[in-house]
């Protein structure tokens, strides 16, 4: 981890196709969502680099810049299926800030480690400088761990 990088893991008793169907799918990231911003969404579940879909935004809920409402599009940048999602986030604000969120997965004796990832290693020198990344804490990734790991079981036992 380096200090433009945050990695958290958990275990998680689900196979990683059952993990990664959900992470794949738009509204799979409102459901796990521990930051409270992340509304709705709408499109088709991913399956390349490359696709897209908008999540509805309520900035509100960290209640540190008043943007209110607002839609940003989610681009795939890494898609390995059962392995590996990796997207970053469009918006309205320029220069685009060019952080990345994902998550790989590895299949383990319980189930599969998950590991979540927020990397802001690369985004552009504007937002650098004005000094307020991490948006989100280590805190914020392992609550949507916890978050998936209840999901997918949740899910699980609800299939028959």
């Amino acid at each position: 981890m380096t200090s433009e990088r945050l990695e958290v893991q958990r275990t998680i008793a689900a196979e990683p196709a059952t993990i990664f169907r959900l992470l794949s799918d738009p509204q799979g990231h409102v459901a796990i969502d521990s930051s409270g911003m992340l509304m709705d969404a709408t499109g088709e579940p991913v399956t390349a680099v490359g696709d897209t879909f908008v999540v509805h935004m309520d900035r509100e809920a960290l209640n540190d810049y008043p943007m209110g409402r607002y839609d940003v599009t989610v681009t795939i940048t890494t898609l390995v299926p059962d392995r590996e999602i990796a997207w970053t986030i469009l918006g309205q604000i320029r220069p685009q800030i060019g952080h990345v969120y994902g998550y790989t997965l590895e299949p383990a004796e319980e189930g599969t480690l998950v590991t979540s990832y927020y990397d802001w290693s690369s985004i552009d020198p504007v937002w650098k400088e004005a000094g307020i990344f991490p948006v989100l804490s280590e805190g914020a990734l392992r609550a949507t761990l916890g978050i998936l790991a209840r999901t997918v079981a949740r899910g699980a036992a609800a299939t028959p």
